[in-house]
C-alpha cells in the first residue's frame, strides 16, 4: 500500500472514525483504524462491534492494499500535520508516514483480525432531511435509560411508515415522542437503535435540507451521506407498549410561554439541587402557575401567567426532567395537561402533534 493524501482531509476523517473505536476491549485490533486503498480513494474505518464508521477521502494512489494502525496515536499524530501532504506506505507490517523531509513508522495490527463492518449494500431504506433526523434524535434521546436494568430502554424506538418516522425514548420516569416527515420510504417497521450510536450519528448531521438515506437490514441500521457510512447494531427485543402509558383525557390543561417557564424552572431548581432532590412544586390556580422549592437554606417562589382550562391542582416534579425537555422545544408556547397529583403530566405543542413529553410526578410529603 502506498498513497498520498491531504493532511487536513486525513485529519478530519481520522477524527470522525475514531469515535467508533473501542476504549475497553481485550482485542487490540478494535483500538485500530483500518486504511484501505481503492482506485483514487483512501477509506478509513473503525468499529467496536456495536458501532462502525467508514469515511472515504480523495487520494493519489500509488499501490493498493490495506493496513490497521493504532487509532488514538494515529489521530493525535495526523492532527499535527494538517498543512502537509502526507504519504502513507506499508513496509513489512509497519506504516511509514512521510511528510516534507521527515518520516515516521508505526507498527500495524494484523489486518486479517479486523472485523467486517456489516456495510449494507442493498436493502430497505428511508430518506429524510438532515435537519429533521437531527431534531428527531435530539428531541427524544435524552429520555432513554442509562442503566442496564432494561437494555431495551437504552435506545430510541423508531416507528417507520411510508410518510413519517416516530422516535420514542423512555426510561421509566418520563417519555419522549417525536414525529418527523419522510421524503421516501420502502419499509414499515419498528426498530430500537442504541442511544450511544444515535449520539455519534447526530454529531455528523447538519441543520440543512440535504437528504440522507438510512438503510435497515437484518439487525443493523446504516446511515449514508457525504462519503460517510455509519453502521450500528440494533437492540433486540420488544419495546414497551408506550401508548397505554399516555393518558387520553385530562381534567386540567394550561398554555404557557415556553421561555418564561424554562427560565423560572431553572431559577427555582437552583435551591432544590442543594438538597439533591430536584423537587419543584407546581401550584396551579386560575391564571397563575406558582413554582416553589424549599430547603434548609431558604425558599424560592416564581409566579407565571398562564391560560388555564379546568381544575386547580398542586403537584410536584423532578425539575431536571422538565428542563431537559424544554431545552429541545423551539415553540413560543407549550400546552401542559394534568389529571390528579399522582398522575403524569403531558407536554405538547399548543398547535400541532409534532412531539409529546410525559413526566411522572413526585409525591409531596407534608403537603
Amino acid at each position: 500500500m502506498k498513497v498520498v493524501c491531504d493532511g487536513l482531509d486525513l485529519s478530519i476523517a481520522t477524527a470522525q472514525v475514531i469515535k467508533a473505536i473501542s476504549n475497553k476491549t481485550t482485542n487490540p485490533v478494535l483500538e485500530g483504524i483500518k486504511l484501505s486503498v481503492e482506485e483514487d480513494r483512501l477509506k478509513l474505518s473503525a468499529t467496536d462491534l456495536e458501532l462502525a464508521i467508514e469515511k472515504t477521502i480523495k487520494a493519489d494512489v500509488k499501490v493498493g492494499g490495506e493496513a490497521v494502525i493504532p487509532g488514538k496515536f494515529f489521530s493525535e499524530f495526523i492532527k499535527k500535520l494538517t498543512n502537509e501532504k502526507i504519504e502513507l506506505e506499508l513496509c513489512d507490517n509497519r506504516l511509514k508516514i512521510t511528510y516534507t523531509d521527515s518520516e515516521s513508522f508505526v507498527q500495524c495490527y494484523d489486518v486479517l483480525e479486523f472485523p467486517n463492518l456489516n456495510i449494507i449494500e442493498d436493502g430497505d431504506y428511508f430518506t429524510i432531511k438532515q435537519k429533521d433526523f437531527k431534531a428527531l434524535i435530539n428531541k427524544s434521546i435524552f429520555s432513554t435509560a442509562l442503566d442496564d436494568t432494561r437494555p431495551i430502554l437504552k435506545g430510541c424506538c423508531f416507528e417507520i411508515t411510508n410518510n413519517n418516522i416516530n422516535s420514542i425514548g423512555l426510561d421509566g420516569y418520563r417519555l419522549a415522542f417525536v414525529k418527523k416527515p419522510l421524503v421516501e420510504s420502502t419499509i414499515e417497521t419498528s426498530i430500537v437503535v442504541p442511544a450511544k450510536s444515535l449520539t455519534e450519528i447526530c454529531k455528523f448531521l447538519e441543520d440543512s435540507d440535504e437528504l440522507i438515506n438510512i438503510f435497515i437490514k437484518k439487525n443493523f441500521l446504516m446511515v449514508e451521506f457525504d462519503n460517510t457510512k455509519i453502521v450500528t447494531r440494533l437492540i433486540e427485543g420488544d419495546f414497551i407498549n408506550y401508548k397505554q402509558i399516555i393518558p387520553k383525557d385530562f381534567s386540567s390543561s394550561l398554555i404557557i410561554n415556553k421561555n418564561v417557564f424554562e427560565e423560572a424552572i431553572e431559577r427555582t431548581s437552583v435551591l432544590s439541587r442543594v438538597d439533591r432532590n430536584n423537587l419543584v412544586r407546581f401550584d396551579i390556580k386560575e391564571k397563575v402557575l406558582t413554582l416553589s422549592s424549599t430547603s434548609d437554606i431558604g425558599n424560592i417562589k416564581e409566579n407565571i401567567g398562564i391560560s388555564l382550562k379546568g381544575n386547580d391542582l398542586t403537584i410536584a416534579f423532578n425539575s431536571r426532567y422538565f428542563s431537559e425537555c424544554l431545552r429541545t422545544i423551539t415553540d413560543e408556547a407549550v400546552k401542559i395537561s394534568f389529571n390528579i397529583a399522582s398522575s403524569p403530566c403531558i407536554i405538547t405543542p399548543s398547535d400541532s402533534d409534532e412531539y409529546l413529553y410525559l413526566i411522572l410526578p413526585v409525591r409531596i410529603i407534608n403537603q
